[in-house]
């Protein structure tokens, strides 16, 4: 269902990986500019339209959606935030290792848009906004299967926009870059980031870390009305790190 509020269209809204860090953000920023907004996660919040689901799986997905199409109405927004690192050297990976990331990381985009096409084909509008990472820009060891799969989310959402684009439907990437989340901090604990968040503050140019919120205005515009013009987009949101 779409409505207005005031000059605003308000629209229903999929976030994945809303239970936490940059997609919880995403979902909150969402909310606050008036739209309805259901998160799916496997650790979902104590919310309403919260929903426990694996995006690698594609029948908990399909049910997730269905019972937010029913509670809601048509979902025309889908950001794919949901997402899994692994740190291990590529010698030492096993394929399952391998797999599961790929799972997560890039058939879980494609299992959620997929899910929600049907609405917004019917809608003649809708806006697809998928998280990747700026690691997609050089490369990061030790973090290979986390790399390909975001660096696929790349493609897959230039190949997207070209095809969809005639149905009303946009879709644009965004690749956070040293985002101040959990995730992040528990990383710096594991000696993982090549040294500490404020050693990388000083190889930033804007000379501060990222926020969640820094992405969730990112994907505010780019699922907006104004937006209608732009797809098939790379938006780097990283403080000048990668130009």
């Amino acid at each position: 269902m779409t409505m207005t509020n005031g000059s605003a269209v308000v629209r229903n809204a999929v976030v994945t990986g809303g239970g936490s860090g940059i997609g919880k953000a995403i979902a909150e920023r969402l909310r606050a500019d008036g739209h309805q907004v259901a998160t799916l996660d496997l650790n979902p919040l104590d919310e309403k339209f919260a929903y426990r689901a694996d995006v690698a799986n594609r029948d908990q997905v399909d049910e997730a959606l269905a019972t937010i199409h029913a509670e809601l109405g048509q979902v025309t927004i889908l950001v794919n935030a949901a997402g899994l690192e692994k740190y291990k050297r590529f010698r030492n990976l096993s394929f399952e290792d391998w797999q599961h990331v790929i799972d997560v990381n890039l058939s879980g985009v494609f299992h959620c848009t997929q899910a929600v096409l049907p609405d917004m084909s019917a809608a003649g509008w809708g806006r697809i906004v998928n998280i990747s990472s700026s690691s997609t820009h050089g490369g990061q060891p030790f973090m290979s299967p986390y790399v390909a799969a975001k660096s696929a989310v790349n493609g897959l959402t230039k190949s997207l926009a070209l095809e969809l684009g005639p149905e009303g439907i946009t879709v644009n990437a965004v690749p956070p870059g040293f985002i101040d989340t959990p995730m992040l901090r528990k990383n710096e604990e594991r000696g993982l980031l090549g040294g500490t968040v404020e050693d990388h503050i000083e190889r930033t140019p804007v000379r501060r870390v990222g926020r969640p919120e820094d992405i969730a205005a990112a994907c505010a515009f780019l699922v907006s009305e104004e937006a209608g013009y732009i797809t098939g987009q790379i938006l780097g949101v990283n403080g000048g790190r990668n130009t």
